[in-house]
């Protein structure tokens, strides 16, 4: 395939190659081109947070990231979030505490939330309203989506 890029990377722990164009973002080679459409787009130009994933421990939005520099990286998308067997403490708070609605924020929210307890267990809700800044939703509001992440924070400091 001329004008495609080769890239190895690493995507909710599974090694990953795939083909792709040097325009395109990890967005668009996330849904289009491996086919794990869980990451949403939302805004396409990086102020909603819907397209968020975790590169190398980092929350990025996918709309904002060539899918070339995914060579090399350790990618986390909402598919990565849950385990097997069970949801993620974030994603169980999310559904307990019905801090979600249309569904096209809420990847977004999650992956970023865990990311921001993984590495802040104790964050409290103004850090939490801070952290989550650049995920944006247009359906419940933000309260039920923090008191899920404070709850999720509760749960996985119980788990230590």
């Amino acid at each position: 395939m001329p004008g495609k890029i080769h890239v190895q990377t690493t995507i909710n722990g599974a090694s990953t190659e795939f083909l792709c164009e040097a325009r395109q973002s990890l967005l668009e080679v996330l849904r289009d081109v491996l086919e794990m459409t869980g990451t949403k787009e939302g805004c396409n130009d990086g102020n909603c947070g819907a397209c968020s994933v975790i590169v190398d421990g980092r929350v990025v939005d996918s709309c904002l990231v060539l899918g070339v520099e995914a060579q090399g990286k350790k990618i986390t998308t909402i598919e990565g979030v849950a385990s097997p067997d069970k949801l993620h403490p974030v994603q169980q708070a999310f559904l307990e505490n019905a801090a979600l609605q249309c569904g096209i924020c809420t990847p977004g929210f999650i992956v970023a939330s865990k990311a921001l307890l993984e590495k802040e267990p104790n964050a409290d809700e103004g850090r939490i309203r801070h952290w989550l800044a650049g995920n944006l939703c247009r359906c419940t509001g933000y309260d039920k989506i923090v008191r899920a992440v404070m709850d999720a924070g509760q749960r996985m400091k119980a788990k230590r």
